[in-house]
């Protein structure tokens, strides 16, 4: 049983909160417009169920992943956290620089609303539609979610704790602003969270790969702080040339 050094373990929960913040919002959004749709009891049914399978899968997993020798684990899944990171970062980069359109809340919960207003309501118990759209949505976001829970946690002893506070935490202030605005939180810049969640999961994944190898890194813990500097130049830098090249 490994003893959890809650100061050490902030950058774990600050990744896993802001990681989860970004999915739960872009599943908040489709749940929202089934229930605004199809109401709420195939919606929640279903979003609880997916809620519930993503638990399962995260006390089973964790754990497990704890027998295999520490530096495999770090090396593997530091690698896949890398790739994870620079998959929302080239997203985030491109975003600012204009390439892409930024990801609207309020566009994706109108093109629900329009797509599940095609299907006719069931009269009574469970509405199937309703049930399988929730479920399906926050199975997808959940999916990341638990990877990068169980990554983060994996990777370091004692940190799946942690990483799971944060989870549990973005859960929960995604659940209360639904319950409060009962609408997208389009508000939220998503693009700057998922560029710092990109910082984030690039830096840990650098930071565990080194470690499964054997480096040292300077300072310990403290060289995240470094990375996630050098990760962050080196994106601002990104986005100043794709600027340039979209421009020209």
């Amino acid at each position: 049983m490994f003893a959890i050094d809650w100061t050490h373990a902030g950058p774990t929960v600050l990744a896993g909160f802001l990681a989860s913040l970004v999915e739960f919002i872009e599943a908040l959004t489709v749940v929202l417009a089934v229930g605004v749709v199809r109401g709420w009891k195939g919606a929640l049914g279903g979003a609880g169920l997916a809620l519930l399978l993503l638990l399962v899968i995260v006390v089973v997993l964790g754990p497990t992943l704890t027998r295999i020798p520490l530096d495999v684990v770090q090396l593997g899944v530091g690698t896949l956290l890398l790739l994870f990171g620079l998959r929302w970062l080239r997203k985030a980069i491109l975003r600012a620089a204009g390439i892409i359109p930024l990801h609207d809340e309020d566009a994706l919960f109108a093109k629900e609303v329009a797509t599940l207003s095609r299907f006719a309501r069931a009269t009574q118990g469970f509405d199937r539609v309703a049930v399988s759209a929730a479920f399906k949505i926050t199975m997808v976001e959940g999916i990341e979610v638990v990877f990068i829970v169980i990554a983060l946690g994996a990777a370091g002893g004692g940190l799946l704790v942690p990483a799971s506070v944060g989870a549990i935490a973005a859960l929960l202030l995604v659940v209360a602003l639904g319950l409060v605005l009962h609408k997208p939180v389009s508000t939220i810049p998503e693009n700057t969270l998922k560029f710092t969640v990109g910082l984030l999961l690039s830096a840990f994944g650098t930071f565990w790969v080194g470690e499964g190898g054997g480096f040292d890194w300077p300072g310990a813990d403290w060289s995240l702080l470094g990375l996630f500097a050098l990760f962050l130049g080196a994106s601002l830098l990104a986005v100043r040339l794709c600027r340039k090249g979209s421009v020209a």
